[in-house]
């Protein structure tokens, strides 16, 4: 049981009265755990990774609350390899009309089928969907369904949506709703470098048009700590510099000064 659930037990059964602290104190100085096995296969730890853009993408409908209590529906296609928002739609009422019509646009002159990894929401498993698949535009995996993992990445960027940009504004209007995640999007895709790819944003990946960022990053980071290393060492330097005569003057008028 949980080291605070096993303080109270304690306390109850009249035998011993410490904090949960106490109790953790204890455990870790005296090794009082006792080995388990876990039984149960964990979660896969890295969700599915793309090996080049357009094969692995993942669609999800998240909902987002005016500040009069009106429900959006924001749905939008991420891919996997470089992160890329390819379409993304926000409507009134949640429809299944919607997930076809971003499908669509991602798909616009895209001479592949990309998998498209999604949860089992009425929006992705219904009639408009499935004849997408049969005509050959998409291949769909339901999440945690038809695989073990999760569309986390989409997830993800819903949350970076959320708290880095749309609460820091008041939510008054749908027009204002579609103008910030229109905005945010741009950023997302033309100007946040993102850390899985060395400073690479999700156009340059999506595109293959970074042109070494990585390497000109590294290369500016080593520059930038030597002149860094070189300027405290000259600091340094000129603090331990030997005095001047004007100084030394003042240093033995101090020094023969009376008390």
């Amino acid at each position: 049981m949980p080291l605070r659930t096993l303080s109270l037990y304690a306390q109850r059964a009249g035998k011993v009265f410490a904090s949960a602290t106490t109790w953790a104190k204890l455990v870790r100085q005296r090794g009082w755990r006792r080995p388990r096995r876990r039984m149960y296969p964990e979660k896969p730890k890295t969700g599915i990774r793309a090996t080049h853009a357009n094969e692995y993408w993942h669609i999800d409908v998240t909902v987002i609350r005016l500040f009069d209590d009106t429900k959006c529906y924001l749905h939008a296609v991420i891919d996997n390899f470089s992160r890329r928002i390819l379409s993304w739609r926000l409507a009134k009422r949640l429809a299944p009309t919607t997930t076809c019509e971003i499908l669509k646009e991602a798909t616009k002159n895209l001479d592949q089928t990309p998998t498209v990894v999604a949860d089992s929401g009425v929006e992705n498993v219904n009639a408009r969907v499935e004849q997408l698949m049969a005509d050959g535009v998409v291949r769909r995996v339901l999440a945690q369904v038809e695989v073990s993992f999760s569309n986390s990445m989409i997830e993800a960027f819903w949350r970076s949506l959320r708290h880095q940009w749309l609460y820091l504004h008041s939510l008054e209007s749908f027009g204002q709703l579609e103008e910030l995640i229109d905005f945010y999007v741009r950023e997302h895709n033309t100007q946040m470098p993102h850390h899985a790819f060395d400073g690479q944003t999700p156009d340059e990946v999506y595109f293959d048009q970074a042109d070494r960022v990585g390497d000109r990053l590294t290369a500016a980071r080593h520059q930038t700590r030597r002149a860094r290393i070189e300027a405290n060492r000259a600091e340094s330097c000129r603090a331990c510099a030997l005095p001047t005569q004007q100084t030394m003057s003042v240093i033995t008028a101090v020094a023969n000064a009376p008390p």
